[in-house]
C-alpha cells in the first residue's frame, strides 16, 4: 500500500532536519534517527523527501536502515516490548513468555505490532543480561528473572494505563 502524501507539518519537520544536516554527507545515521523520532519510524516518504532535498541517492539511507536493528520501516506499538531470546534466556523459558505475549496481544502469525497499535514484540538474540534471565525489556525497563506471572501483571498495568 503507497504512503499518503506529507502533510505541512511533517514537511516543516523534514525541512528542518535537512537544514540541520546541509552539506553532511555523513550524516546518514543521524538524519535516519532523527526522521524515526519523528514518525515512529522510519517513513519511505520522509526518506524520499530528505534523500531528494539533500541530494543524496535515497539508497545511502535505505542501505544504513536496512544495515541496523535499530531502524524499522513499520509504525511501531505505543510499548515496546523486547524479549531476549538468547540461549540462557532461552533455557530458562523465553520461548514460554513470547508465546503468552503474542496471545495476550492478539498478534497474527508473522506480525508483531498488535493491531490497535498499542504493543509492539520484539525479539532479540541477546540482551547480554544472561545473569537475570530470562529477560523482558519493557518500555526500555529491564525485567530479569522474569515470570509468566510477573510478566501478566506488567502487561496488565500496561492494558490499564492506555
Amino acid at each position: 500500500m503507497p504512503e499518503t502524501a506529507l502533510t505541512e507539518a511533517e514537511i516543516e519537520k523534514l525541512e528542518g532536519i535537512c537544514a540541520k544536516y546541509a552539506g553532511q554527507k555523513g550524516s546518514v545515521i543521524a538524519v535516519l534517527q532523527e526522521l524515526e523520532s519523528s514518525f515512529g519510524y522510519v517513513a519511505e516518504k520522509a526518506v524520499n523527501f530528505v534523500a531528494d532535498k539533500m541530494e543524496m541517492p535515497r539508497s545511502h539511507f535505505y542501505g544504513v536502515a536496512t544495515f541496523y536493528a535499530q531502524f524499522h520501516f513499520k509504525p511501531r506499538g505505543r510499548n515496546i516490548i523486547t524479549a531476549c531470546s538468547g540461549t540462557a534466556c532461552h533455557v530458562k523459558g523465553s520461548d514460554r513468555l513470547i508465546d503468552n505475549m503474542v496471545r495476550e496481544f492478539g498478534l497474527p502469525e508473522g506480525e508483531d505490532t498488535s493491531a490497535d497499535m498499542r504493543f509492539t514484540l520484539e525479539k532479540v538474540n541477546c540482551v547480554g543480561a544472561c545473569s537475570i534471565a530470562p529477560v523482558i525489556i519493557i518500555n526500555k525497563e529491564v525485567h530479569g528473572k522474569m515470570t509468566t506471572d510477573k510478566l501478566n501483571k506488567e502487561i496488565k498495568k500496561l492494558k490499564g494505563g492506555q
